[in-house]
C-alpha cells in the first residue's frame, strides 16, 4: 500500500498553481472569498443573500433580488449614491469621496 505525503491545503486558487505571481493570486483569493460568503439581506435581515449573476444579487429566504457589485452586493461607491440620492449636501457627499479614495 502506497503511502501519500503530507498534503498541503489549497484554496481558491487551486487551479492556479505556480502562475500569475502571488501577488495577483492573493488578490484573487480576496475577491473570491468575498463573493462566496454568506452575505446579509437588506430587506429581511436574514444572511441568505447569493449572487445571481455579475451585479444582481438575491435573498434566498425574502426572494428579494437587487443590483450591487459584481463581487460584493454592497460598494462604497453604492453608499455615496445613495446618500446622494437621499438628499444630502453636496459639500458632504465631496468629503465622503474624498475620505475613501483617500483609504
Amino acid at each position: 500500500m502506497k503511502r501519500l505525503g503530507k498534503m498541503k491545503k489549497v484554496g481558491p486558487t487551486r487551479g492556479l498553481g505556480v502562475r500569475y505571481g502571488s501577488s495577483v493570486r492573493k488578490r484573487y483569493v480576496k475577491v473570491i472569498t468575498e463573493l462566496k460568503k454568506p452575505h446579509r439581506c437588506p430587506q429581511c435581515g436574514f444572511v441568505r443573500v447569493k449572487r445571481e449573476s455579475v451585479g444582481v444579487w438575491k435573498c434566498r429566504k425574502c426572494d428579494f433580488t437587487f443590483a450591487g457589485g459584481a463581487y460584493t452586493p454592497v460598494t462604497k461607491l453604492g453608499i455615496v449614491a445613495k446618500r446622494a440620492a437621499k438628499g444630502a449636501p453636496v459639500e458632504e457627499i465631496a468629503k465622503a469621496v474624498a475620505e475613501e479614495e483617500n483609504e
